[in-house]
């Protein structure tokens, strides 16, 4: 028996070593790219002035023109949307042309502004960091994400202002929406770059395809999972022999050489729960995510004639002391409407043909979005029913990586919700029953969010500290590996 128990010993030692060495370069990026995460968005998170930017109302604006004109002055006889802005003294429509190019046109005489959009965005860029003085480095237009401008912001198109000072600020501007995308200074570069290339491992993406990055982090974090499960069962079925041998030693009076194997299994085991916490969240995370790869889904278009504007853009039933945003929206390729958006941030709807108010227009048009995202071309239209309310603010299933705000949520049955920005007709997530229960498993086990009422800074300190113990625990392994051979 006893010789049972020795080969088994031996051979969970094996593996458990194996595991461990195959893990440990995978765990030590991770851990320290971990450790550089509450830094870069919290502690040494850039600051801005402004982080988000107020459109005047229409009577601030004071176009004297209205849209219909300018469309008529400047020949433009389809368009996608439109919008108003003011800068420099001056108003302008912001006409989305037919070939999707932004064009600027005074609503004072109807001329066009050449290079407006680029102007527009560095003027929004000076409003963010409140410098009027330091030089524009460059600036270009981004359509795609990279390693500094990440999917986690969301927004594209968007444009890369960066300004000449010594933190070498760069700042992304969504001129359509009059908003920023993110903002990076060095040492955030640094950081993202870091992160980006330790902790989610996108070279391999950049070399293989997202999906053979994924199935391999799946394994990775499957051996890690192995390894941990291997040491605490090694604790735990030979603990009694590890108690003969310290009290044999004890009695004989000699030293205990085997320091780092002892600081290896105790602090192991102390920090066994933490890391069941993250390595079953990100193996969670990491299968969600392959599960759910899919083309991308076709973003909604509208294309509007001239001759469906039949109604006036500056003679709408809301008053113009209200009113801060106009937009075009087109419903089931035949209603046109304009989309106005109050300083209170509700949506109204007025018919291009008569001007009349649409009730619930905002609701109308999120449930036709849900629908679009939801059916692949050529899907028989079915008739079940749906629900749709308003969301103003983050929540847990809704949080604030989505960035999009006000969004309305579309509810199917099966708990399948759609969150639609109506403002721009995007889809800003969807999430399903895998999905919610993926969301809240990495939020509260990997991000630490359970230690949410203790503030963030001590949140950070904490999963500091942990993922600093098992980079801790990993090194003692090796040490200990090297000390047996």
């Amino acid at each position: 028996m006893e010789k049972t128990n020795n080969k088994l010993q031996r051979s969970f030692y094996k593996w458990h070593r194996i595991l461990g060495l195959i893990a440990l370069v995978p765990i030590m990026g991770w851990t320290l790219s971990g450790l550089s995460h509450p830094f870069m968005s919290n502690w040494f998170r850039p600051f801005i002035p402004q982080e988000s930017y107020t459109l005047p109302t229409i009577a601030e604006m004071k176009p004297a023109l209205s849209l219909t004109q300018v469309l008529d002055q400047n020949h433009i006889n389809e368009l996608r949307n439109f919008g108003l802005v003011r800068f420099k003294g001056q108003t302008y429509y912001q006409i989305l042309q037919k070939d999707s190019v932004c064009n600027y046109y005074s609503a004072t005489d109807g001329k066009l502004l050449p290079g407006a959009d680029k102007s527009y965005a560095v003027y929004l860029a000076r409003y963010f960091t409140q410098d009027s003085v330091s030089k524009i480095r460059s600036i270009s237009l981004q359509t795609k994400f990279d390693a500094q401008y990440q999917p986690i912001n969301r927004l594209l198109p968007v444009w890369k202002v960066s300004l000449d000072r010594p933190d070498g600020m760069d700042i992304y501007i969504e001129t359509s929406q009059s908003r920023m995308g993110t903002f990076n200074n060095n040492t955030r570069k640094v950081m993202l770059g870091v992160f980006e290339q330790m902790h989610t491992w996108d070279f391999m993406a950049d070399w293989f395809g997202d999906s053979f990055r994924l199935i391999f982090l799946n394994c990775v974090v499957g051996i890690l999972f192995l390894s941990l499960i291997s040491g605490v069962v090694i604790y735990g079925f030979f603990w009694k022999r590890f108690k003969e041998i310290a009290q044999k030693r004890k009695a004989k009076g000699t030293d205990y050489r085997r320091i780092t194997h002892r600081y290896h299994r105790q602090l192991g085991l102390i920090m066994s729960f933490i890391m069941l916490l993250f390595f079953s969240s990100a193996l969670f995370h990491l299968l969600v995510k392959l599960h759910n790869i899919q083309p991308a889904h076709t973003e909604y278009e509208q294309l509007i004639n001239r001759s469906e504007l039949k109604s006036d853009n500056l003679h709408l039933p809301i008053a113009d002391t209200l009113a801060t945003k106009q937009a075009l929206v087109k419903m089931y390729d035949e209603d046109v409407y304009y989309q106005v958006t109050d300083y209170k941030k509700n949506i109204h709807y007025y018919s291009t043909v008569d001007g009349a108010e649409s009730p619930y227009g905002d609701i109308n048009f999120a449930e036709y979005l849900a629908y679009f995202y939801r059916h692949k071309p050529g899907d028989r239209e079915e008739k079940i029913n749906m629900k749709a309310e308003p969301v103003r603010q983050f929540t847990n299933e809704y949080g604030f990586i989505n960035k999009r705000l006000p969004v309305v949520k579309v509810s199917y049955p099966g708990n399948d919700n759609w969150y639609v920005e109506t403002s721009t007709g995007k889809l800003a997530t969807h999430v399903a029953g895998i999905d919610r229960a993926e969301g809240l498993s990495f939020i509260f086990l990997h991000k630490f969010f359970w230690m949410t009422w203790a503030g963030k800074d001590i949140r950070d300190v904490v999963s500091i500290l942990c993922a600093l113990s098992i980079l801790i625990v990993a090194l003692l392994g090796f040490a200990a590996f090297i000390k047996t051979k």
